[in-house]
C-alpha cells in the first residue's frame, strides 16, 4: 500500500488513465474527487461489501424456496371446505320467498 500526504488541490495519478484530486479537508473528513474513463468501475467499500453480504443472504434463502413453494403449491391444490355464507334475515312483515319451481317431468 502506498501511502502519500497530500494537500487541498493535489492530485495523484494512478496509472495514465486515473487521476485523484483532494478536494477539501475538514476534521477527520478529507473529499476526493475521481477522474476514470467511463470502463473503470469507482465505488465506495461499504457499499460493495454490503451489496455482497445481501447477495450472500438472498442465495441461502433462495436454497429455501424450493421448499416454500412446495408447501404453497400442496395448499393450493387442497381448498378448505367453505361452509355456505348464512341467509340474510327477512325484514319484518317482508312476504316469505317463494319456492324455487319444481322440476317438470
Amino acid at each position: 500500500m502506498l501511502v502519500l500526504t497530500r494537500k487541498k488541490g493535489e492530485r495523484v495519478m494512478i496509472g495514465d488513465d486515473v487521476v485523484v484530486t483532494v478536494i477539501d479537508v475538514r476534521g477527520d473528513g478529507v473529499r476526493i474527487g475521481f477522474d476514470a474513463p467511463r470502463g473503470v468501475s469507482i465505488q465506495r467499500a461499504e457499499v460493495v461489501n454490503a451489496v455482497k453480504e445481501a447477495n450472500t443472504g438472498a442465495a441461502a434463502s433462495a436454497a429455501q424456496t424450493p421448499d416454500l413453494l412446495v408447501g404453497l403449491l400442496s395448499r393450493a391444490r387442497k381448498p378448505e371446505p367453505q361452509e355456505a355464507p348464512p341467509a340474510a334475515p327477512r325484514p319484518a312483515g317482508a312476504p316469505p320467498k317463494p319456492a324455487p319451481p319444481k322440476p317438470r317431468g
